[in-house]
């Protein structure tokens, strides 16, 4: 089960949308590995980290929000929100959101997304992060936000990465 996550965005244009999608994955840091999309849950005591470098090829379970245009001039924007509840035994909430319109919009509407989902659950938030990208179409662009699940027991059989682990930042 995961035990971290970390919150990354990306934006890119391309040749195709698959190819300005993977720009956007590459710009986030995680376009060498084999995103799994999941839904929108977080383990229950899995704590935030800074985005880290994933092994190659690696399994990597994420909630994203993602949009790609063809229409030059237009702005369209990608985000996530992670809620996190007041009791560390419960789960958190992800939640995602992309559209056409500027990155302060669609960041407002994900985190208003979170604390609804909070709200429905009865759940009082102990923690809101969000982060969110927005790109102005050239050709053909994409935007993507991710909330990336990791599993530092992973992290055993490289000392670089297991530090990285032991020294993570707490976002604010």
């Amino acid at each position: 089960m995961p035990t971290r996550y970390f919150l990354v965005s990306g934006a890119s244009e391309g040749y195709t949308p698959l190819n300005a999608f993977d720009g956007a994955l590459l710009e986030a840091g995680i376009g060498n590995t084999n995103i799994v999309k999941m839904s929108s849950i977080v383990p229950p005591r899995c704590k935030p980290i800074s985005p880290i470098t994933l092994p190659p090829g690696a399994l990597v379970p994420a909630a994203y929000a993602s949009i790609t245009s063809d229409i030059p001039g237009e702005t369209i924007s990608a985000g996530v929100a992670v809620a996190l509840p007041e009791d560390e035994n419960q789960n958190g909430l992800i939640m995602e959101y992309s559209a056409k319109g500027r990155r302060g919009k669609i960041e407002e509407i994900v985190r208003n997304m979170a604390m609804e989902g909070m709200k429905l659950r009865g759940w009082e938030i102990r923690d809101l992060k969000s982060i969110a990208i927005e790109h102005k179409i050239q050709k053909i662009g994409a935007a993507l936000a991710a909330v990336v699940l990791w599993d530092s027991s992973i992290w055993q059989g490289s000392s670089t990465l297991k530090s990285r682990v032991s020294n993570f930042d707490v976002w604010t």
